[in-house]
């Protein structure tokens, strides 16, 4: 597990290894810019080239690129360093590094005199992570060129900390931003760089040790973390001596009439997760493919036009299965008629163990907000974009705009778990921490694959896992198993039953090679 930092932390690292530590700050830039000139040579080995243009702000970001220019040059390269304009405010550090450029004779320009030549890499060092404002006027047209290099002349480029114009603290583009195919960032990994479109902006993330001390506080001051494959060894591992019950009883109150595929796909995920009992409630018309596709599974079938009918009754029945369970999955599928309303209300309000409520239960929570009341620290909620919007009220722009937020203030407004799903899932957890899935493919953008990641949830839960970590390294085991689908499918084709089927082998230890951001090329 690793820790990620906004630009402020980030900051205070640095503030702190330089003042308190005392290590002088050129020590920290000459191994930041060495870090940068390393990947550089490795693009450039790979495409047989060595024209260099180094883009240049005059902050410390500016310095970092101006060194990794001048250690190229003295390796042969034919290097070019390129400022926004003549005169700017330059930090200390760019100084002296420019100026020792100059003595070394690297050409220095202006991007009002500069016509570019051959280019095989650009060095974007234009801002750092400490950028808050949208990217306008001159700098925004030193974006532009260096997009256009990319584009016209089939530049590289390699960006030092952070894409210039992408926010370090939301993965946002300020006004306009660099897209590298790889970045080199300092100490620790950005919280912009975890999330989305920063995270595609980045390229291949190169996250490069360069010397800093840890904080006085250590790794608990952070908040937010990240899954590596070695996190999975923290799934409980099977006793020898144990049986089918050991393992928990998870009830999966999914499907409507007809309509059986997500109560499978749930109950086929907890199976596959380890549960030892899965008893599936659903409309009696989906007894048949259940048996049929999920013969393992315990059917509790109900007559859905009796229970609209009969409510009480339909609620005793419901307050009978839900004291079987361990765990319950709560909503896939289940439609939003007046029955369904009645599930879930008497679940919320009567099941005293671990809930994870999705899709259709989401939906009828934020139709009747009432059913908000019920929520306590037992609900791991599962919305994704739409479904959050509806339950919070901001618009899907604005949860976009700020998952980790939207999530964290959920969260704490209840006291639950919130999953906010999205090509990078954000997991707030009701003990305060928060996790940002760095899992997952394209690929998993079928129908479907929610429905897993509930089954995987509670399956977690289900052989003893805590559930706040059930829910975020649930989400993490869901991206590799859906990596692993992918890769043998491609990212056309994958069924969320594949995914469903890749699960034992991500928890017997096979986990996928990551070579690029999905949508970039590996250089």
């Amino acid at each position: 597990m690793k820790y990620l930092v906004s630009g402020a932390e980030m900051k205070e690292i640095d503030r702190h290894t330089i003042e308190d530590i005392g290590i002088p700050s050129m020590v920290l830039m000459e191994r930041a810019a060495y870090a940068v000139a390393c990947e550089a040579e490795k693009v450039l080995a790979k495409r047989g080239g060595n024209a260099v243009i180094a883009v240049c702000g005059f902050g410390n970001n500016g310095a970092d690129g101006i060194a990794a220019a001048r250690m190229l040059h003295l390796k042969g390269m034919s290097v070019t360093i390129l400022l926004a304009d003549a005169q700017g405010r330059q930090s200390g550090e760019f100084t002296e590094q420019l100026a020792i450029a100059r003595r070394l004779g690297i050409p220095v320009c202006t991007a009002g005199d500069f016509i570019p030549g051959d280019c095989d890499l650009v060095i974007d060092a234009v801002f750092g992570i400490g950028l808050s404002r949208p990217v306008e006027g001159a700098y925004a047209d030193l974006i532009a060129f260096i997009g256009g290099l990319r584009k016209d002349k089939g530049a590289a480029v390699a960006a030092g900390d952070i894409p210039s114009g992408v926010s370090s603290d939301t993965g946002q583009i300020l006004g306009c931003a660099v897209t590298a195919d790889v970045t080199v960032t300092f100490g620790r990994q950005k919280l912009g760089q975890a999330l989305y479109p920063g995270r595609a902006a980045c390229g291949r993330l190169v996250v490069a040790d360069i010397g800093f001390a840890p904080g006085p506080e250590g790794a608990g001051a952070y908040r937010v973390f990240s899954y590596e494959p070695s996190d999975c060894l923290r799934i409980p591992h099977r006793r020898p001596y144990s049986h089918k019950g050991t393992w928990g009883r998870v009830l999966i109150a999914a499907g409507s009439e007809n309509m059986a595929g997500a109560a499978y796909l749930s109950a086929l995920a907890a199976y596959r997760c380890g549960a030892g009992l899965v008893k599936v409630m659903t409309p009696m018309e989906n007894r048949a493919a259940i048996q049929e596709l999920l013969p393992e599974a315990i059917l509790a079938a109900y007559d859905s036009r009796r229970a609209a009918e009969e409510p009480e009754r339909f609620a005793d029945y419901l307050r009978g299965q839900a004291e079987w369970a361990d765990v319950i999955v709560l909503g896939p599928g289940i439609g939003t008629e007046e029955y369904a309303r009645t599930m879930t209300e008497t679940i919320l309000a009567d099941a005293y163990v671990p809930i994870v409520m999705d899709a259709d239960a989401i939906n009828l929570a934020a139709k009747w907000p009432y059913l908000k009341g019920y929520f306590t620290e037992n609900i791991i909620l599962t919305p994704h974009l739409a479904e959050m919007s509806r339950l919070c009220g901001r618009t899907v722009d604005e949860i976009r705009s700020d998952p980790l937020g939207t999530a964290e203030e959920f969260a704490a407004q209840y006291g639950l778990t919130c999953v906010l799903k999205d090509a990078a899932t954000v997991t707030a957890r009701k003990d305060g921490k928060t996790f940002i899935n760095p899992s997952g493919t394209a690929a998993m953008a079928k129908g479907g694959s929610g429905d897993v990641l509930t089954g995987v949830i509670a399956g977690l839960i289900a052989i003893g896992m805590e559930e706040c970590e059930a829910a975020s390294l649930g989400v993490y085991i869901h991206g590799l198993a859906g990596e692993l689908a992918a890769k043998r499918r491609g990212t056309h084709s994958v069924l969320a039953g594949e995914i469903a089927e890749c699960l034992g082998e991500v928890l017997a230890g096979k986990y996928p090679e990551k070579t690029a951001v999905e949508g970039q090329n590996a250089v």
